[in-house]
């Protein structure tokens, strides 16, 4: 009778569902009264991806498009310069594949870093106006990308002198004199201080000789700064 018994035990607990088993039916269960809807989700979900994918694919195209775009153009423009040793033509042979790199391609990574190297071209070839487009384009894109802020921030400055826009030089020079980074921070100040000098301004000008010799003693302006302060 105790075997029976437990046959018996045992046999109800076998006809009784686990709660994964439980879940499952439930689940197929839920299924099936919601076809429609679980299908439009899917249908949802498949259309997401397929999107994704897309724009990720178009995206690394762009970015191959472009660096193969901006080597050509680079390439052309060094072969050029070496024929002819004239920066003003290789300039003009290569200013329409910058412009459409910059045009189409200005969301890449390769498109942001052409910046710099049009605006260099730029600047060789004496079209200022245009070298500092390009330059203030570079500041807004690139900021303080690979350290470079400051050197945007000089040639900027450098470019508003030629302009003769003094008021913009300072802007500049100033933003890299009270930054953080110490890169071209003395051609900075140095260049401060021959603008407040300028200005008849000397106290100023004499504050920038002064930070050029007491905070960087390997500064190639110091000694020109040590005459300055020493009223020589």
């Amino acid at each position: 009778m105790a075997d029976q018994g437990v046959s018996n035990e045992r046999k109800r607990e076998l006809e009784q569902m686990d709660p994964f088993q439980e879940a499952l039916v439930r689940g197929l269960d839920f299924a099936a009264s919601h076809k429609k809807q679980l299908g439009l989700i899917f249908g949802a979900v498949v259309v997401v991806c397929v999107i994704f994918s897309a724009v990720i694919y178009n995206f690394k195209r762009s970015e191959v498009q472009a660096s193969q775009l901006v080597a050509k153009a680079t390439t052309a423009y060094g072969e050029s310069l070496q024929k002819d040793q004239d920066p003003q033509k290789a300039y003009e042979a290569v200013k329409a594949q910058f412009d459409t790199v910059l045009d189409e391609y200005a969301n890449t990574s390769a498109g942001r870093m052409a910046l710099m190297t049009y605006a260099k071209i730029c600047f060789d070839a004496k079209d200022y106006d245009k070298a500092y487009e390009i330059y203030g384009k570079a500041l807004e894109t690139l900021d303080d990308t690979a350290g470079m802020e400051n050197f945007i921030l000089s040639a900027l400055g450098n470019l508003a002198l030629i302009k003769d826009d003094v008021q913009k030089a300072k802007f500049y020079y100033l933003r890299i004199e009270k930054g953080h980074s110490s890169l071209l921070k003395d051609e900075a100040r140095f260049a401060l201080a021959s603008i407040y000098a300028a200005e008849n301004d000397m106290a100023s000008s004499l504050k920038m000789y002064e930070k050029i010799v007491t905070e960087n003693q390997s500064s190639m302006y110091k000694a020109i700064a040590e005459a300055r302060v020493a009223g020589e």
